[in-house]
């Protein structure tokens, strides 16, 4: 925990659209709907937020916390203490104060005995949840769920929300619904009229509506990679639920009436499927791919742990398929419900013998829709598993982030040959290098051609796919699979680099995944300290040249990752060893998003290690 009593307000006027609240409620409660219609009104008043659901894997009853940071500089990664806290739960109540420094504000329901010591430094608003929830006509199955409304309207009206704001949300967050949105929003008025009457300000946090954010919408990764697949022309996918992947197949769901419906027979043009546990789903995508399908999976860690066989049956057939990871904290059941990087290592080498994989490591909710649909043409160009590689922060968190663009691409299905080709190929075998890139031409189901069709095995064979266990061959065919995938690099999301407004800075940053925020933030706030630093995302393995050229440029590169062993770290070692001393790992575990003050200590400490920067 952060020591909040180092942490201090600059200035005695109003804090205007920066600051951070965490909602503490109790697991399946129904708080959820309430706390994103205030995180949504910051957003519709076109103020940069982010919202964070920190939740128990249980299924009802211990505490749970939504996290809203404020930032109109549009520093939207998490931060280690709170502003604000709204507290609705006993049991958490004089813990959830500790992350407030002085002068923090709570907002506690009375039903709350406050604790015997309570801090004195602190603004206190008790709000009279349970009296007037009497004063409200409600069906008593919903008065637990309405008591949270209440507190939307109180903290708005201290927070200077406009009501039309706050109505507005309402309307759009119950769109077809008229009755539950004047039920809801009347509670909401009731507890906003009650402030405005009964609370004196004391806290100088305060709201301001600024430009409207108009080409932006707010949404989850998960929700963005399961459109971006449909829209990549996904006709199969196989799955079996596990969080915090689940949600991503249920976009697909969610959306596949509406996207993916043939025009002309009405009928389904992408199959999703929930089979009976991990290794079906991986089998069944495997032989989608295999018969013509853009096929797919999504599952986490320990999914990945049970598919590793099947995956390995994919790569040596040169099978395309495409393999969401939605990282949780492992090893073994670990954390389900937090977030970590900690699954890299374990994708980049996975299977036995000599095998790669290609890794595609979005960082925004933008790039999961748009590596939804790249991940399908680059498996099927390959003819090779992709893995898209992301976290439950990114996945399942709401983010702001930029309005999706369809596809600038048309769909790329490879080197699938049909009859009319066949005829004029020589000697075609599925895995004879014709065009001398490592890359086959393969026929699917469907084709005619008697020349069409050959034996799929996971053992050793030629050309042609027979059998074969001579040596000479066996080397060429895993030499040839590792030409194809070097020449794909090329091909792969290159990474994103800020460069410091100062020239030959001497340190790099780099980072990858949902730690972008953290990183942006932590960059602009060295440079103001006058510690100057360049900061590359990567979003792909194997890494580029572009990667190789960012390190060797810089004398320190700190590479910043949420794993106990620096796992990215470790592989740019491998790949760039001749600048190997120029990578300095520091890394993090515990489950929650990386915040900007643990990185910048971080690399202030490491400095003062290697005798660059003073005590």
């Amino acid at each position: 925990m952060i020591e909040t009593n180092q942490i201090t307000y600059p200035g005695d006027g109003p804090i205007t659209n920066e600051f951070c609240i965490t909602i503490c409620t109790v697991n399946g409660s129904g708080s959820a709907t309430a706390n994103h219609i205030l995180y949504r009104t910051f957003f519709h008043m076109g103020i940069p937020t982010s919202g964070k659901n920190i939740f128990p894997s249980n299924i009802k009853g211990l505490p749970t916390f939504f996290v809203i940071r404020v930032s109109e500089k549009g520093y939207t990664g998490r931060q280690p203490h709170d502003d604000i806290v709204v507290a609705m739960n006993q049991v958490s109540f004089e813990k959830d104060m500790k992350y407030l420094p002085s002068g923090g504000v709570v907002f506690y329901g009375d039903h709350l005995v406050m604790p015997e010591e309570a801090r004195t430094d602190l603004i206190y608003y008790p709000m009279p949840i349970k009296a007037l929830m009497k004063e409200i006509e409600v069906p008593r199955k919903l008065v637990s769920f309405m008591e949270n409304m209440l507190f939307v309207g109180i903290v708005g009206q201290v927070l200077g929300v406009p009501e039309e704001a706050l109505e507005s949300t309402v309307l759009s967050h119950f769109t077809g619904k008229p009755a539950v949105a004047e039920s809801n929003f009347k509670t909401i008025k009731a507890g906003y009229e009650w402030a405005a009457a009964n609370i004196v300000k004391k806290d100088r946090f305060t709201t301001k509506k600024l430009a409207p954010m108009t080409d932006y919408i707010l949404t989850d990764g998960n929700n963005a990679g399961g459109i971006g697949s449909l829209f990549g022309g996904l006709q199969y996918c196989s799955w079996y639920p596990i969080t915090p992947a689940t949600s991503l197949v249920e976009a697909m769901i969610d959306s596949v009436d509406q996207l993916r419906i043939d025009p002309v027979t009405g009928k389904k043009t992408c199959v999703i499927l929930q089979v009976e546990d991990e290794l079906a789903a991986m089998g069944a995508a495997i032989g989608a791919g295999w018969g013509g399908l853009r096929s797919m999976t999504a599952t986490s860690g320990p999914g990945i742990s049970l598919m590793t066989e099947n995956i390995g049956l994919a790569y040596f057939t040169e099978t395309p398929v495409v393999i969401w990871d939605v990282q949780r904290v492992g090893p073994s059941t670990g954390l389900p419900t937090r977030t970590a990087q900690g699954d890299l290592s374990m994708l980049y080498y996975l299977g036995h013998g000599d095998t790669s994989h290609i890794i595609l490591i979005p960082g925004t909710v933008t790039e999961c829709f748009e590596f939804g649909w790249r991940s399908l043409d680059i498996a099927e160009h390959f003819q090779t598993p992709i893995f898209v590689l992301t976290d439950l922060d990114l996945g399942m968190n709401q983010w702001v982030t930029k309005k999706f663009e369809y596809p600038n691409a048309p769909i790329d299905r490879g080197r699938i040959i049909w009859e009319d080709e066949l005829e004029n190929i020589d000697g075609w075998g599925r895995y004879k290098d014709i065009e001398g890139d490592g890359i086959p031409y393969r026929t699917v189901m469907g084709n005619k051609s008697p020349k069409a069709s050959y034996f799929t095995r996971g053992t050793g064979h030629n050309e042609f796919g027979g059998y074969s266990e001579d040596p000479d061959n066996w080397s060429r065919l895993l030499y040839r699979i590792e030409k194809k995938l070097k020449g794909a690099i090329s091909h792969l999301p290159s990474p994103i680099i800020t460069r410091s407004k100062e020239e030959d800075v001497e340190i790099g940053i780099i980072g990858m995944g949902s730690t972008d925020d953290a990183i942006r933030e932590t960059q602009e706030r060295l440079a103001e300290m006058g510690i100057h630093t360049d900061y590359m995302r990567v979003r792909s393995l194997p890494s580029s040249p572009t990667v190789r050229e960012f390190i060797a440029s810089h004398a320190r590169n700190y590479v910043l990752e949420l794993n106990r062993d620096g796992q990215l770290c470790e592989i740019l070692s491998l790949e760039v060893s001749e600048y190997s001393q120029k990578l300095i790992s520091l890394s993090e575990i515990g489950g929650m998003p990386m915040t900007a003050e643990w990185a910048i200590e971080s690399i202030i400490n490491q400095e003062r290690k290697e005798g660059k920067r003073g005590n």
